[in-house]
């Protein structure tokens, strides 16, 4: 189930990434566990898009009758400023760590970084719905829609009163030939 890792090292992993600040302003405390597979991601482990094209499993610390949102986003699409993330998948209204029960609003897609753009940092992030169920009315994206930039875990999290982040976890990855196949996938043929 979930591994224990301090929370001093969650928090000064995620601001030696720079996650903190550029996407949040507070570092999760805990971690979330995250499987490609056999392969475990551990705070900024180095996977390949080809390895991470499938759902992983995740698991957390979670609370009973407690729902949840799970974002995966990537920080690092060449574009400038405030809203620059790429959403590779968002999951609210999840029971406990049951993610597949939750309400999928950006399907999964896997890394995806341009030729030559160097390793991308995709960011797992969790936070707690205290307010029970939400309606969210954002318009479902389908795992061959390239709508996915101009995101923000920050403005989605103050829209709806999520609290968090209460963990997290990262990766990176850099291009590999698997990503002409899902880039093509989403429509974007550069």
């Amino acid at each position: 189930m979930v591994v224990g890792i301090a929370s001093a090292d969650v928090i000064s992993e995620f601001k030696a990434a720079k996650i903190e600040p550029d996407i949040i302003s507070i570092s999760p405390n805990e971690t979330i566990e995250i499987k490609y597979g056999n392969k475990e991601i551990k705070l900024g482990t180095e996977i390949t898009p080809t390895e991470a094209q499938n759902i992983p499993e995740v698991h957390y610390k979670h609370d009973g009758g407690i729902l949840y949102t799970l974002f995966m986003t990537d920080p690092d699409v060449p574009v400038r400023g405030y809203a620059r993330e790429w959403q590779h998948w968002v999951v609210g209204n999840i029971p406990e760590d049951k993610v597949h029960k939750g309400e999928v609003l950006t399907e999964y897609v896997g890394p995806a970084p341009p030729k030559n753009s160097g390793a991308h940092r995709y960011v797992f992030l969790l936070y707690r719905q205290n307010q029970g169920s939400i309606t969210f009315d954002e318009r479902r994206i389908g795992n061959r829609d390239k709508k996915r930039n101009r995101f923000s875990v920050a403005k989605f999290v103050e829209k709806y009163n999520l609290e968090g982040p209460l963990a997290g976890n990262f990766m990176k990855a850099q291009y590999d030939d698997t990503v002409p196949v899902i880039r093509r996938q989403l429509g974007i043929y550069n």
